[in-house]
């Protein structure tokens, strides 16, 4: 191939990619015309505050997200966690409490051509099933966390990593934390039922 066959080939691939992404970019505004949501609106337990890129990627790394995992993020909001997931090959499923944000989710899902990896739907999270994640993120407050850690651990199968952007789970130590860019991030795996690692867990949910 010559040099100059090489830079046309190259030329059609930038501009490929730019038109795909302005596709992108126009159909994710068009979810939001029937639903665009405000930083720090109420919710059911939470405010809604988006979580930054940067924190987003940190989260998955810790937690080794591959294609292979099947990843649930509880309080989905816009589905960016859940975005960033499939985007790793992984399946993803985010429970978003309030209606309007799940359809926005879903809608992003479907913008970004997703739809057969990820999808967002309505629910609560203290009675969602979310047995066969592999992989579970969480940007709650830190009561919903300690309310949640006998679920997690009642339902979830050993050796299910877990990871919070900013809040971690009380007296259930993380095996690891980092930051970024200001952000506290925390991770844990769960632990099989008997052992000392288990009861630390279930005597921090009842602190």
């Amino acid at each position: 191939m010559t040099a100059r066959a090489v830079a046309f080939v190259l030329l059609s691939a930038l501009f490929a990619g730019a038109a795909a992404a302005q596709g992108v970019a126009a159909d994710r505004a068009a979810c939001e015309r029937s639903y665009k949501p405000e930083r720090g609106q109420e919710g059911k337990d939470v405010v809604w505050i988006p979580t930054p890129d940067t924190v987003v990627q940190r989260m998955l790394q810790m937690v080794d997200v591959t294609p292979a995992d099947i990843v649930y993020d509880l309080g989905a909001g816009d589905g960016k966690i859940a975005i960033a997931a499939a985007r790793l090959g992984a399946r993803a499923v985010g429970i978003e409490y309030n209606p309007d944000m799940a359809r926005l989710a879903q809608c992003y899902v479907n913008a970004e051509g997703l739809g057969g990896r990820a999808r967002v739907e309505r629910g609560d999270v203290f009675e969602a099933d979310f047995r066969e994640a592999t992989v579970v993120t969480m940007y709650l407050l830190p009561d919903l966390n300690l309310k949640l850690i006998p679920k997690l651990l009642r339902d979830l199968k050993p050796g299910t990593r877990i990871v919070s952007h900013a809040f971690h789970m009380g007296g259930w130590e993380p095996e690891q934390k980092a930051v970024v860019d200001g952000k506290d991030v925390y991770r844990w795996t769960i632990p099989a039922p008997g052992t000392p690692a288990y009861a630390r867990a279930m005597a921090a949910a009842r602190q």
